[in-house]
């Protein structure tokens, strides 16, 4: 049997109820190396190298990629307030990490842009399942996944593993429905 499985797609912009995904360019190295070195917020990142010149050469080889989808989390002002990736696709799942809201962001960034996540890789790309880890210091980030469904499937010395299923996606997304009562807006590259 051939099976067929979804791909991570690059998309130039999403649009939610209050944010926009949109993909990062070069332009956007100083704002990502702000967040990731910020010394409160990455001591549950892995570690990123403080010069600016390697930050743009990453993102100047993630430009040249298709197996990953990175996005600067906007207002419609079009004020960055944070990131997140999707990548490593296993059949027909998508894994999403690289998730940071800068201090100030919208009190409902992290469950609108978590939605916007998740209704792009699933209604628009196809996956039916999600796999991720969180670092097990980082408690507010895997209550909040647990709250949406995630299950833990295991642990590593320093993060916990997560899996979760088209079901509880799609109960979270009914029951989270008032922060993304609308389908998104996608402006593919």
């Amino acid at each position: 049997m051939n099976m067929s499985w979804p791909a991570l797609r690059k998309a130039r912009r999403i649009t939610g109820r209050t944010l926009v995904l949109r993909d990062v360019t070069a332009a956007d190295a100083a704002f990502i190396l702000r967040l990731r070195t910020d010394e409160r917020k990455s001591r549950y990142l892995s570690k990123t190298p403080a010069a600016l010149n390697a930050q743009i050469r990453w993102l100047n080889e993630y430009a040249q990629v298709q197996d990953q989808a990175y996005f600067i989390i906007q207002d419609y002002a079009g004020e960055p307030v944070g990131t997140v990736r999707l990548y490593d696709p296993r059949e027909d799942s998508f894994c999403w990490g690289s998730w940071i809201l800068k201090d100030g962001a919208p009190q409902t960034a992290a469950i609108e842009s978590a939605l916007i996540v998740y209704a792009y890789a699933i209604d628009h790309l196809g996956f039916k399942r999600a796999h991720f880890d969180v670092r097990k210091g980082n408690e507010s980030v895997w209550r909040f996944h647990e709250r949406f469904g995630a299950k833990r499937v295991g642990e590593t010395d320093q993060d916990y593993l997560y899996e979760i299923d088209s079901i509880a996606i799609d109960s979270a997304r009914r029951r989270y429905h008032k922060f993304l009562p609308q389908s998104i807006t996608i402006e593919w590259m």
